[in-house]
């Protein structure tokens, strides 16, 4: 589990394999305190360390994950939200995440707001529907509220929220511009709300 709150901004330092992907990304966290078979989310998504060394460590993707999220566009040079995962002695200070990516979001638009910077994302069916004015979402991997829903022909959805300075300094959100896709993952309460009534 994860709580949204991004801890480290690695790089992507190498993308190799077909098929899959074996993904070495640079890291500020140290290495020494991440063991092999640890999972680390990256840019959102759940992923199991494989290998490491000094201010690095790997994880392999598979062509599902590739497929499903932003990964498959990672370059050599690519920034990627990080986190580890939650413990007991942690504070929940965003909201409760699994790493499990539903699909991916667009910016649409971005804009100052104050001191904060408006962006606005489009996302499709089926995840549209799971996504509430002053709800969750996670959008690469960062915990953040919907201020605005507008539903749109077709199932999709336009949704806006505000990003702080401090979060456009400690995430990739600082360089986010219209065209970016980014991945999300809805909250698990409405995921779970949705099957209950039957509505998944």
């Amino acid at each position: 589990m994860f709580t949204g709150i991004v801890t480290d901004v690695g790089q992507v330092a190498a993308v190799e394999g077909s098929g899959g992907a074996r993904i070495r990304l640079e890291t500020a966290y140290d290495t020494d305190t991440i063991a092999i078979g640890d999972s680390i989310a990256c840019g959102g998504a759940c992923l199991t360390v494989v290998a490491k060394g000094p201010g690095w460590f790997a994880v392999d993707a598979s062509r599902e994950t590739l497929a499903c999220t932003t990964l498959g566009g990672w370059r050599r040079g690519t920034r990627v939200n990080l986190e580890r995962p939650l413990t007991l002695a942690r504070e929940l200070g965003g909201h409760l995440l699994t790493g499990h990516v539903d699909g991916t979001a667009a910016v649409v638009s971005r804009a100052p707001d104050g001191d904060s910077v408006r962006i606005v994302f489009e996302v499709g069916p089926p995840h549209a529907r799971f996504i509430a004015q002053k709800g969750s979402v996670a959008l690469d991997g960062v915990s953040l509220t919907v201020n605005e829903v507008e539903d749109l022909a077709g199932g999709r959805s336009r949704f806006g929220v505000n990003i702080i300075p401090h979060t456009q300094a400690a995430t990739t959100f600082g360089a986010i511009a219209p065209g970016d896709m980014v991945n999300l993952e809805v909250d698990v309460l409405a995921r779970y709300a949705a099957r209950l009534l039957g509505r998944t």
